[in-house]
């Protein structure tokens, strides 16, 4: 049957295509913009995106103004996301035995619109991309780049090891936030005051993290704060770069490395001219294509210097030796090219983002700020951390004992969960309940938004699993909780009780029934 055209490979395949491009015989190749595993024979990249197209054509007949969103057959799972007009992602996972049962498609789903959302921050709408330059040659580079470098985070081997029940009490795409005294607010509050004048008369914004938490942001929460922390956790967090073990300076009392003494000035003017360049073309897609190396997801390009920032490459001159490069962010919110100044003292990261337009002169303009926020922040910054880290409860925070949970707000994007280390400790026939549970819980709210997109339905649903754990969903005005508790009593009022106590003492009753 068509639904086996992906069996010839193990493993998973995620493809890109344009439903606007290859429209003639003969040019189907072109609708293709990004595929993975790269090595896969084109005829069978033809075959798993034309069994795609047709899957989207056929159930277009039924649900004209709904997307498909997953197809199951024996042997295959397509999850799919519209991710712009005609633009898809298509993620094809192989079941085998070990996994059939342990498939989310909300999870699975999840990595594709993470992974557009990442990549529209730096490069721009793909669609623009496509316009800017018909031949998609673009467009095909700095997918290619991106997403392979995306999925590097998912690579075993060869194959992609993607989320499983292990990974049900996760929220991808959700910020995490830290809990602060009022005393700490208020110093935070000094601090983005003084991040927000780094440049004379524009206003800068920025986002505060602690480890992996967000204190504050000047920035929409929705959009453009969550695209930033997800990138922070990623790869600019202390914990992210302690992977690289590479560090550098291109500060020393006011003097740069020296150069690559093996560089010739043509090749250094023009390098120099292509960073230079970026911010003169504020829109989307134009700054980073002037840079085609530029890779901000590559581990191994990102750097702590001793003076504290981070960068994400750098480029060798020969009058400069080693110059910066910031990456330039494409704002949904302000529609316009941010630059990204990242500084890091301890615990504590600050993403400081730049209007484009602002600098005349990219890399001038960024030594500035970069030299008033060491100048008059420095001591908010050191404040703050201290304070942080004093009433920082470590990684178990905010672990409640006797519970394992995740609560959610799918519409602030925003969530908290039982940290990792208490969350192994459920066993597998817990975890593998409550990730059936979630999936069953997607489908009814994909089913749910299809119906009435302009109401939240509510929903209340506790199991036994197989070990006599008690496996809790709730959904309540839009907020989610899912919760396993293994060591609890037989009854179903026992369960209900064990929420209600939860609820009203860590969810402000959101999950109450009175």
């Amino acid at each position: 049957m068509g639904l086996s055209s992906a069996a010839e490979i193990d493993g998973a395949q995620l493809c890109i295509f344009d439903l606007r491009r290859g429209q003639q015989e003969g040019q189907e190749l072109d609708k293709i913009l990004f595929f993975h595993p790269a090595d896969c024979p084109i005829l069978l990249q033809l075959s798993v995106i034309g069994l795609c197209e047709g899957i989207i054509t056929f159930t277009r007949i039924f649900s004209p103004e709904d997307d498909c969103e997953v197809i199951e057959s024996d042997k295959h799972c397509h999850v799919f996301y519209q991710a712009e007009p005609d633009i898809w992602m298509v993620l094809v996972v192989q079941k085998i035995k070990d996994n059939e049962s342990t498939l989310r498609f909300g999870a699975l789903q999840g990595i594709l619109k993470e992974s557009h959302s990442l990549f529209t921050m730096f490069h721009g709408p793909i669609r623009t991309l496509l316009d800017r330059q018909p031949s998609a040659e673009f467009a095909r580079g700095h997918l290619h780049t991106f997403v392979t470098d995306y999925l590097s985070d998912f690579s075993v081997g060869k194959k992609l090891q993607l989320p499983t029940y292990r990974d049900s009490l996760t929220e991808r795409g959700t910020v995490q936030m830290l809990t602060v005294s009022r005393e700490v607010a208020l110093e935070v509050q000094s601090l983005t005051t003084v991040l927000g004048s780094c440049l004379r008369n524009v206003i800068c914004q920025s986002i505060v993290l602690f480890e992996d938490l967000l204190v504050s942001t000047t920035l929409p929460l929705v959009c453009d704060t969550l695209n930033l922390y997800t990138y922070a956790i990623l790869r600019l967090t202390p914990s992210a770069l302690s992977s690289n073990g590479n560090s550098w300076s291109y500060l020393r009392k006011g003097g740069y490395v020296n150069a690559d003494t093996t560089s010739s000035s043509a090749n250094g003017a023009a390098a120099a001219e292509r960073y230079n360049s970026r911010s003169r073309d504020t829109s989307p897609g134009g700054q980073n294509q002037m840079h085609h190396n530029f890779r901000p997801l590559q581990r191994e390009k990102l750097s702590k210097g001793k003076d504290g920032f981070v960068a994400a490459d750098f480029v060798t001159t020969e009058i400069r030796g080693a110059v910066p490069l910031n990456p330039i962010l494409w704002f949904h919110q302000a529609e316009e090219r941010m630059y990204l100044c990242v500084y890091q003292h301890k615990n504590l990261t600050i993403l400081l983002v730049i209007p484009a337009s602002s600098l005349i002169n990219g890399e001038e303009g960024i030594a500035h700020v970069k030299r008033h926020l060491l100048e008059n922040a420095s001591q908010n910054i050191v404040t703050v951390e201290q304070k942080l880290s004093r009433g920082w409860g470590g990684e178990n925070a905010y672990h409640v004992g006797g519970y394992r949970y995740i609560l959610s707000d799918p519409n602030r994007k925003v969530s908290r969960a039982s940290p990792p280390g208490k969350v192994i400790t459920l066993s597998k026939d817990s975890l593998l309940a409550l990730n059936r549970l979630r999936g069953e819980i997607d489908l009814e709210k994909s089913r749910a938004k299809r119906s009435d997109p302009t109401h939240d339905k509510d929903y209340e649903v506790c199991i036994r699993a197989k070990n006599n754990a008690w496996i809790i969903a709730k959904i309540s005005r839009g907020k989610e909780l899912y919760m396993a508790i293994e060591k609890g009593g037989e009854t179903l009022l026992y369960a209900s009780t064990a929420v209600e106590k939860f609820s009203n003492r860590y969810c402000e009753g959101a999950f109450s029934t009175d």
